[in-house]
């Protein structure tokens, strides 16, 4: 009944007993029957053998000196090392006290003394079976983890690849509309601007070469008051005396509205810093307002919307290095909606709040609110999210207020946040760091 040499071994059991010929005949039935046997005559010689190697199963006696096989089990179970060893208690104890015990302790079987070989080989066979099958099961639980674990982290690749695809989006977007504003204030700079410069430039010369051609009429009639009646009646439908006194305001309405103009197309060019450096010092203020001007159309109010009140609050501020073209952008992106959100509202007063300030030495802060409709929690949630839109398809891309963050909170270095309620209107702050933007201003992105 030897095991042969050349035999595979199906398992290393661990026989533990304190008499030899018990050891020894388990040992010749479970060498037969292909395992690999080590054996043991007493506890600690059993736990040292467990430390050195592990086996596949234990065969673990009750009564024994020294150490009993329930302590035996107790301290295998407490052992990382050995705990998942499936231990089969051999005893000639047959009371039910005793397997009760024997299965608190850890055991996960109870073979009665005097035993057969029959029995002890089944037993032994069926735990090594569910053994294996729970390493397989935990194996397999493992991979499933792992597979779990790899498609989070696809997920969360895709989730970034998203994000990323839709901030490239943004940016091409933005960067197209801020192309195109460029080519149209070039326009307008080209085209307007030169004869507007000539038209005012010699409103000044007409306004005195008329006048010397008046006084110049009045000397004539001064000196020659009878004059050809045909001379007369041209002279009575002209109306000379009205002329005289109307033309002046008629030069003064002129200059103003050149002036208007002048102003305008200056406002478009330093909205735009187009003749300027991408990065410059700049007074926050004047941008504000460049802003203001080029929404004055839609401030001053029309038959269907009331005219809206700005109220200023500027405080005394440092000029800032920072992209000027962008922050202007900003102001108008944040200024339009505020624009479209007091509009929506039916009262009498509609109004709009700009305030400045500096924030521990540290930050400038910008402050623009309105009493519009106000933003539920959900819409205000995703207002700085690309393509997200209130307006109705076809009025609006939904890129302002995301475009907007992206220049704060990427180029910027600062933050910009939202304050808002159903009918209690909405509040923008916009922070920027008054170090960052002296020192650095180099539009390297950050974690906003």
């Amino acid at each position: 009944m030897n095991q042969l040499d050349n035999s595979p071994i199906k398992a290393q059991i661990l026989v533990v007993d304190d008499i030899l010929d018990n050891v020894n005949l388990l040992s010749k039935i479970l060498s037969a029957a292909g395992y690999k046997v080590r054996k043991a005559v007493n506890g600690k010689m059993a736990l040292m053998g467990i430390k050195a190697a592990p086996v596949d199963i234990i065969l673990l006696d009750i009564n024994m000196p020294d150490m009993n096989g329930y302590e035996v089990c107790e301290k295998l179970k407490a052992d990382e090392q050995s705990r998942d060893i499936p231990v089969i208690f051999l005893s000639a104890l047959s009371d039910t006290l005793d397997k009760v015990k024997a299965f608190a302790v850890g055991g996960v079987d109870y073979i009665t003394k005097p035993f057969q070989v029959a029995e002890v080989l089944a037993r032994v066979e069926n735990h090594l079976t569910i053994k294996n099958l729970q390493q397989e099961l935990s194996q397999k639980n493992a991979d499933l983890q792992d597979l779990a674990a790899r498609e989070r982290e696809k997920a969360t690749q895709l989730e970034i690849a998203l994000q990323e695809v839709k901030r490239t989006q943004t940016q091409l977007i933005q960067s197209e509309k801020m192309s195109a504003l460029g080519k149209l204030v070039a326009g307008i700079a080209h085209e307007i601007n030169n004869p507007m410069n000539f038209i005012y430039g010699n409103l000044e010369y007409l306004n005195e070469y008329t006048f010397k051609y008046l006084a110049l009429l009045k000397l004539y009639q001064q000196f020659f008051p009878d004059v050809p009646p045909e001379i007369q009646h041209y002279q009575d439908t002209l109306d000379l005396e009205f002329a005289s006194e109307d033309l002046p305001r008629i030069f003064a309405s002129m200059k103003l509205g050149a002036h208007r103009v002048h102003d305008v197309v200056t406002g478009l060019r330093n909205f735009s810093r187009l003749d300027e450096a991408e990065i410059k010092t700049v007074d926050i203020h004047q941008g504000i307002e460049n802003t203001l001007m080029l929404l004055q159309y839609r401030l001053q109010g029309e038959e269907k919307y009331p005219e809206i009140k700005v109220m200023r609050n500027y405080g005394q501020l440092p000029e800032l290095k920072c992209y000027a073209a962008e922050l202007n952008q900003v102001f108008m992106n944040i200024l339009n909606n505020a624009i479209a959100a007091v509009q929506e509202v039916n009262h009498q007063q509609p109004q709009i709040s700009i305030s400045t300030a500096i924030k521990d030495r540290e930050r400038v802060l910008i402050c623009i609110a309105d009493n519009g409709i106000g933003m539920s929690p959900e819409v205000q949630a995703r207002i700085f999210d690309p393509f997200f839109t209130t307006k109705p398809i076809g009025t609006g891309l939904g890129l302002g207020l995301s475009v907007s963050y992206s220049i704060i909170v990427e180029r910027h270095g600062g933050n910009l946040t939202c304050i808002s309620a159903p009918g209690q209107g909405t509040e923008l702050i916009i922070e920027i760091p008054i170090i960052y933007s002296r020192e650095q201003g180099t539009g390297n992105r950050e974690q906003g």
